[in-house]
């Protein structure tokens, strides 16, 4: 079903409304939408939105897999580890395109449809390149939310940071205080602007992580490992 717009008289559909949400996140960020704002800018009254999304829960849920639809298909002429590792780095620039999108993809109450999809594509790439059900069941969860290109650090520095003269006078305080923490903080090499949010995940932190990540599950696959020939403590 679709109907015509007050504005221009174009036709409304899902689609255009949830293109037009991710827009509108993209430039005034995830907090300031609203189905009313959203409806100002299609040129429709609110009411027109609720014949497409029953509700701002499900409005987020469509754009989540706007989102992850944006990630590159797998490439079928490398190996299984370059395939999973472009399709990372694909999910990671998606998210780079839609800074707000790791926050709804992390707030789902069930993964959205576009989602699983995606995550069942990557399990069918670690299975064909041959690693057992129970090796890629322990792979999904040690990748994490690396898997869709985002992954939460331990430090979160985001916030705007205080003067410089403050800013020195801490960081002496850490340095007597936490003489390890402040020897890494201050070689440590940030990027603002390569984040997925603020903090320290910039690129290179990332690809380090993940390079680490599946030349150890390379390892393990070649080892023919098994969760079953390992000692756990309960």
């Amino acid at each position: 079903m679709t109907e015509q717009s007050e504005a221009g008289r174009r036709p409304l559909n899902t689609d255009r409304v949830l293109r037009a949400a991710v827009a509108l996140a993209d430039t005034t960020g995830i907090d300031s939408l609203s189905m009313r704002r959203l409806a100002q800018e299609l040129g429709v009254v609110p009411m027109a939105l609720y014949k497409h999304v029953a509700n701002k829960e499900e409005l987020l849920d469509g754009m989540a897999d706007v989102v992850v639809g944006e990630i590159d298909p797998p490439d079928p002429d490398v190996d299984w580890k370059s395939a999973v590792r472009q399709r990372i780095l694909s999910a990671r620039q998606a998210l780079l395109r839609h800074p707000w999108a790791s926050r709804v993809i992390e707030s789902r109450a069930r993964p959205t449809p576009a989602t699983l999809a995606y995550l069942d594509s990557m399990i069918g790439m670690f299975r064909a390149g041959g690693l057992s059900v129970d090796l890629t069941h322990h792979v999904m969860h040690a990748l994490g939310s690396r898997v869709l290109g985002f992954s939460q650090e331990l430090f979160d520095d985001g916030a705007p940071g205080p003067d410089p003269g403050t800013q020195a006078a801490a960081l002496r305080e850490m340095s007597r205080r936490y003489p390890h923490i402040a020897e890494v903080a201050s070689r440590a090499d940030h990027d603002g602007r390569s984040v997925v949010g603020p903090g320290c995940d910039d690129q290179f932190e990332f690809e380090f992580a993940l390079d680490l990540l599946l030349d150890g599950f390379d390892r393990l696959r070649r080892q023919g490992w098994s969760s079953a020939g390992t000692q756990r403590s309960h």
